[in-house]
């Protein structure tokens, strides 16, 4: 920064706030300004074509936090003695307080100015001072003739313009450059730059109306307050193209409107974003209802309230700006919501996922969907949401319309029975053709368009695929071209296909692992199962199949082994996400991640419920298995016990016969001599007898 700007050239130029959205678009603009060419009657002409190291500007600029762009070099919370040796550098210093700032940002402007005027007489050469102030300054400015039907106030009338209450700082500070002295030999320049409502680059002010468009989260866009007033605006590159001119051409007037020439409503507006990104519909809503639903701050409704209409002459006459927008927002809504898709990063995500039954396309789609922020294509609930829809636009008691003309209700009408008519006569299945009409509508939907899709499960074939993606080829394309490209539509074409892969037993073994009800529920019974995988299998040996036709389309295919040691899917979710990059739709809103925690932190309480659950059901099966197995070992043990006891009798019936034949007469007959005698000690007696008594021979 040490070169003085006459060495090399360019102008320096200082803004403030260069991470605020407002200046941070000026300043990439004017570091990629170009000289102008001045013309014969010495005014600058259009850009010359010089690179970009010709830059017209070199730009410089105060940041809250560090900023990582390469055309601009700025510094952080500088001391005010630093700061103004920068503004000392710059033969162009921008205060930019279009934007609802803080009232430390407005005396920062307004010390700056002070500064500069009190130090200009020892300026080399003259400096301008832009401030680029809002018409909010003008808010409660009332037209010179009330009966007028245009209303339309001109730059001329600035001294009668009338601040809004909240923005009465803003017209003092306007007064204070205004009063800086005027003409060639004074050494300091002011000039004040009313600017419209800013949009474009991703959005600011607006973006609430096309956030809720993309994501469509209501049925109708809302409007807070009845939409009818006019509000002046302005693309802040076109913003950036007045200060250009500003600096250039040095107009005589101090005053300057930069508004375009837009004459619609804030109504118009917001029914053009819902038309291109959202439910084409529009609702108008309470104003409080914006702070209810945290759609607006206060403060920010007060610039979307205002009623004014402004002419821009001097910038539409004298000068030179390569508009963006010069006819409005609405007339450029189409290159706005590019423009708006672009700088938020926000591209749908489409894809296919193809694979046999049980290997968990569906798994694997509600856990991209929820990684995503994309839809879920089920086409059974597809079709039943197609159903309710037709109903409600046909039991209409009245013509409303939000349903459009009698001739819809009628198509209406005739295509609810063509579907009932067909699940009735296929046992409640749908015909293929009227599935695909209704999955083109579907995935022509704007919320299908917006933000992507994951089909689950169809198109089976390559016909399917056929008739749901082609389109008609333009008259004038390349014979040669159509042949070897055959012409789909990208709007619902999927961009990714992942094939799902697992071998039969696999797959086999994991169905029958589901319980009953599950898997009667899935069509995972035996029959159905076999049946449906049998089927899979001769689809995938046919002569075209659905992977022949993307790949003719020369969409990548990407093949997945499905391990059936991860249950979870964390390789498969791995791969996926490292082929289709971060996501690129909006995050989860406030709420939408409250409902992510709780849906966690319920699958971790329902965790070790359903571990335990699984537990006692092996341990029940278990103990079953043990309680038979013991039952059983009964019966053979008692079976056992009575054979031995059976042969015991066996084997002892001679020892028995024995007994009673040779031992028990003999000693029946020495007790009952016993009996008789009485001995003091029988046992001795007895035995006595015995002896005595055995026959010898």
């Amino acid at each position: 920064m040490g070169e003085n700007s006459e060495e090399t050239g360019q102008k320096r130029v200082f803004i403030n706030n260069v991470d605020g959205y407002s200046s941070k678009y000026i300043a990439e603009f004017l570091s990629t300004c170009t000289p102008r060419e001045p013309s014969d009657d010495g005014e600058a002409e259009e850009p010359l074509d010089c690179p970009e190291d010709g830059a017209a500007f070199q730009v410089l600029g105060t940041v809250s936090a560090p900023c990582k762009q390469q055309k601009c070099a700025f510094f952080q919370t500088p001391t005010r003695e630093e700061l103004f040796r920068r503004l000392l550098e710059c033969d162009v210093v921008i205060y930019n307080i279009s934007e609802k700032v803080s009232p430390e940002q407005i005396d920062e402007a307004t010390w700056a100015l002070s500064a500069l005027q009190a130090e200009m007489g020892t300026f080399k050469s003259q400096k301008i001072f832009i401030l680029v102030s809002t018409v909010m300054t003008w808010a409660l400015t009332k037209p010179q003739n009330p009966e007028a039907t245009d209303g339309l106030l001109t730059e001329e009338e600035f001294r009668r313009r009338r601040p809004h209450s909240d923005f009465k700082n803003h017209h003092s500070l306007e007064k204070l450059v205004l009063k800086l002295a005027r003409g060639k030999k004074s050494k300091l320049c002011g000039y004040v730059v009313a600017a419209g409502l800013q949009y474009g680059m991703g959005e600011n002010l607006l973006h609430f109306f096309f956030k809720a468009s993309w994501l469509m989260q209501f049925p109708k866009l809302p409007i807070f307050g009845d939409g009818l007033n006019h509000i002046p605006m302005i693309h802040v590159l076109d913003l950036g193209g007045v200060i250009q001119n500003i600096i250039e051409l040095l107009p005589k007037s101090k005053y300057i409107l930069a508004v375009d020439n837009c004459k619609s409503t804030l109504k118009d507006v917001v029914q053009k974003i819902s038309n291109l990104l959202g439910p084409e519909q529009v609702d108008t809503l309470p104003e409080q209802e914006a702070i209810a639903m945290k759609a607006f701050k206060p403060e920010e409704l007060e610039y979307l309230k205002v009623d004014l209409r402004l002419d821009a002459f001097i910038i539409m006459d004298s000068f030179i700006i390569n508009w963006r927008c010069e006819s409005g927002i609405v007339e450029n809504m189409e290159s706005i919501v590019e423009e708006y898709k672009t700088h938020r990063q926000l591209l749908s995500v489409k894809i296919c996922l193809v694979g046999p039954p049980a290997v968990g396309k569906t798994t694997v789609a509600e856990k991209i969907c929820r990684h995503y922020q994309i839809h879920h294509i089920k086409i059974k609930e597809m079709i039943e949401e197609k159903i309710k829809q037709l109903k409600e636009v046909v039991n209409k008691a009245e013509p409303d319309p939000e349903y459009g003309s009698e001739e819809k209700v009628t198509a209406a009408q005739k295509k609810l029975n063509d579907i009932v008519a067909s699940m009735e006569a296929n046992e409640g299945q749908l015909d293929t053709h009227l599935i695909i009409e209704v999955l083109q509508e579907k995935l022509k939907s704007k919320q299908c368009i917006n933000q992507g899709f994951v089909l689950d499960g169809f198109p089976e074939t390559y016909e399917e695929a056929k008739n749901i993606f082609s389109s008609v080829c333009e008259q004038n394309q390349d014979t040669d071209l159509m042949l070897k490209s055959p012409a789909f539509n990208k709007k619902i074409t999927p961009e990714f296909i992942f094939v799902l892969e697992a071998a039969d037993d696999v797959l086999v073994k994991r169905v029958q692992g589901l319980p009953e009800s599950e898997a009667e529920k899935k069509h995972y019974t035996q029959d159905e199962f076999t049946s449906r995988l049998m089927r899979y299998r001769q689809l995938c040996n046919a002569e075209d199949t659905l992977l022949n036709y993307f790949d003719e389309l020369e969409i990548l295919l990407e093949p997945m082994e499905v391990s059936a040691d991860d249950p979870e899917y964390t390789g498969v979710m791995k791969t996926i996400t490292e082929i289709i990059g971060a996501p690129k739709n909006y995050g989860r809103s406030p709420e939408e991640q409250e409902e992510e925690d709780r849906r966690k932190e319920a699958e971790m309480k329902q965790k070790p419920a359903a571990e335990a659950a699984e537990r006692k059901r092996k341990n029940e099966a278990a103990l079953a298995v043990m309680t038979a197995q013991y039952e059983e070992w009964q019966e053979n043990l008692t079976e056992v016990r009575r054979q031995e006891e059976e042969l015991l009798k066996i084997q002892s019936l001679p020892l028995r016969n024995y007994l009673m034949k040779y031992v028990m007469p003999k000693i029946t007959e020495a007790m009952v001599d016993c009996s008789k005698n009485k001995p003091e000690d029988p046992v001795d007696f007895l035995a006595e007898h015995l002896l005595h008594n055995i026959p010898r021979e």
